[in-house]
């Protein structure tokens, strides 16, 4: 019915352009009664003009209350269509020499405006009067928009004009000057973001807004940072790839994503290489249901392997796994509900399958826990790490990845004490000059099970306080996938012993990532304290990535380097019989005895007197 309406509305401007032209050429005064026979007896062929116009070019389907000025271009368009035909009808007819040549420009202009004014009338009463209501309803937050561009002019837009918005725009922050002072739909810039801070305070701010689509992790980081300095809640509008057909609104909004905090700029891979390297193979992992695990299987099950085999002591894991993969259904994946220490389900699941390459993730990791469970943290990550690296040795495997970890470096708690010795174990086996063995040694995963996120979240959900072990605690962090998809590309330059390390940027303040969350999550500092517990057993104020005695080398992948060291491994018969007095300690629960037997792996943090006086212990 309202197409029908319209397309009447557009038909009719046509003659009434038409006598307003003959009116308009004689002054507004009385029309001649030779010009008034003249415009009436040519309304039919105007009328058929406009019907051809507005049926070829669809203006009656544009709805006026979105009129925009591509819609006026259009119309001016068709305004032409209109004009042309008409001349080609009156040309052909033999009428248009009689007419008077002011006419066709005057009904020309008089009909673009009349299809024009109705709907820029609408448009109007849609932004003046009705959404007028839209921002002055009560109880909506005021609302500091960072980015005056295409997509913050979209969104001062829509927040005007939603009656359901939780907010209302006060103003632009925009780092070009030139923008300064300027307004956009009646919203002014009102500074950079450096002045944030102070512009919340001025006006009140409750919430900001980054309108910025294509901004960079380190760009987002730059203007998180002083976004937390003013305490105010923050969201963001999605990546460009995410909004359809340029479509902005305010439903659009989304919470900032913690890896963002990070604010590392994105690396490539050489995926021709891995794809190479894993394409028809039989790949086994370990801890396959874990953070890095399952996602090291996402990302393998995307590179045509011949089969995956997922290990994992977690049924539900496990479960949750497949789950996932089953959106993949090129992916051939067989469960193994196994644990590592397991030496016979271990073994019988390499003579069944005949893994090429093996990804072991699976380890314990909480820290403060393992610091009372000596017995379990060893059996688990040492004797399981040497079940899985001497059953690969024995079945010829091409590739054995050890993901480590940057507690492995001058350990001073039992998790980094077992890993570090799963380390050494790897560069042993190395030396049988069959499987390759390689590690991978990075810090702290964001989101990963047991890390600080979750705790953060948690605690901030209950209403604080959050916890921090001390004011100037660090810690490396990155994403699962970036850590996932590193140990893939480390995985494809390793030769055999070497130890990479992951590029993990700067380190960062344990209590600069709890206030970060703080603020994210649409409380202030005030609301959430944050309380200082001390280090906890174990525990480090800050962690390394590599040794002191070690040397980085580079690759040429500009964020994975090798660290080599001149220290030397335990003779082979030593250290042999080191591993199997370590598990007799755990099968007898002697934990001195796993203690002494640790030590003496670790024996590389000894000095030279302790060294020799290990060996003759011996």
């Amino acid at each position: 019915m309202r197409r029908a309406i319209v397309f009447i509305h557009d038909i009719l401007i046509s003659p009434i352009a038409w006598l307003l032209a003959y009116w308009l050429r004689f002054n507004f005064e009385t029309i001649p009664s030779w010009a008034h026979d003249q415009a009436i007896s040519l309304l039919g062929y105007v009328l058929i003009a406009q019907i051809i116009t507005v049926t070829a070019n669809h203006t009656y389907r544009t709805i006026w209350r979105f009129t925009s000025l591509n819609e006026l271009i259009r119309i001016a368009k068709a305004s032409v269509w209109s004009v042309s035909i008409l001349l080609a009808i009156l040309f052909l007819t033999r009428n248009l020499n009689p007419i008077p040549r002011s006419i066709i420009p005057c009904y020309a202009i008089l009909i673009m405006c009349g299809l024009s004014f109705t709907r820029v009338v609408r448009r109007y009463w849609q932004d003046r009067i009705i959404n007028a209501k839209a921002i002055t309803t009560k109880n909506k937050e005021p609302a500091l928009i960072v980015g005056a561009g295409n997509a913050g002019e979209a969104l001062a837009r829509d927040l005007q004009k939603d009656l359901n918005s939780k907010f209302y725009p006060i103003g632009f922050i925009d780092d070009t000057h030139s923008k300064i002072n300027r307004e956009i739909h009646g919203v002014r810039v009102l500074g950079t973001v450096k002045q944030i801070p102070n512009l919340v305070r001025k006006y009140q701010a409750k919430q900001i807004i980054v309108a910025i689509p294509s901004a960079t992790d380190a760009q987002m980081k730059a203007i998180l940072d002083y976004c937390k300095m003013s305490g105010t809640s923050v969201s963001k509008l999605p990546k460009l790839i995410d909004l359809v057909s340029g479509k902005v609104t305010a439903d659009a909004l989304k919470k900032v994503s913690l890896e963002e905090l990070l604010g590392r700029e994105t690396f490539n891979l050489d995926w021709g290489s891995i794809k190479s390297e894993i394409q028809n193979k039989t790949v086994l992992i370990t801890g396959a249901g874990g953070s890095i695990g399952s996602e090291v299987c996402k990302q393998i099950s995307k590179l045509s392997p011949q089969k995956i085999i997922a290990v994992d002591s977690c049924e539900y894991n496990l479960f949750r796994l497949e789950q996932t993969l089953a959106v993949n259904n090129n992916v051939n994946l067989t469960l193994k509900l196994i644990d590592i220490k397991d030496t016979i389900a271990i073994k019988h699941t390499f003579t069944q399958y005949k893994p090429e390459i093996v990804f072991h993730a699976a380890a314990y990791k909480h820290v403060p826990m393992l610091q009372e469970q000596l017995r379990e943290a060893t059996c688990n990550n040492i004797i399981g790490t040497y079940n899985v690296a001497k059953t690969s040795l024995e079945n010829d495997v091409e590739k054995f990845v050890l993901v480590s970890t940057d507690k492995a470096v001058a350990p001073n708690n039992i998790m980094g004490q077992t890993k570090r010795a799963a380390e050494i174990l790897c560069q042993y086996f190395n030396q049988q000059n069959t499987t390759k063995f390689i590690t991978v040694r990075f810090g702290n995963v964001l989101g990963s099970a047991g890390s600080v996120i979750p705790t953060f979240k948690e605690q901030i959900e209950r209403g604080g306080p959050v916890t921090v072990t001390h004011p100037d605690t660090t810690r490396f962090f990155m994403t699962i996938p970036e850590a996932s998809k590193l140990i893939l590309q480390a995985f494809t330059l390793g030769t055999g012993g070497e130890i990479f390390v992951l590029d993990m940027g700067s380190p960062i303040k344990i209590q600069s990532l709890a206030e970060q969350m703080i603020v994210l999550s649409g409380k202030t500092l005030d609301d959430i304290p944050i309380v200082f517990t001390g280090l906890r057993p174990g525990e480090k104020l800050n962690e390394d990535l590599f040794y002191h005695h070690e040397a980085l080398l580079h690759t040429k992948h500009q964020q994975i380097h090798i660290a080599t060291s001149k220290t030397s491994l335990p003779p082979k018969a030593i250290f042999e019989d080191l591993l199997i007095k370590l598990e007799t300690a755990c099968n007898n629960y002697d934990i001195p005895e796993i203690k002494k037997h640790l030590d003496f792996i670790l024996i590389e943090h000894h000095d030279t007197q302790d060294r020799n006086n290990c060996i003759s212990a011996l």
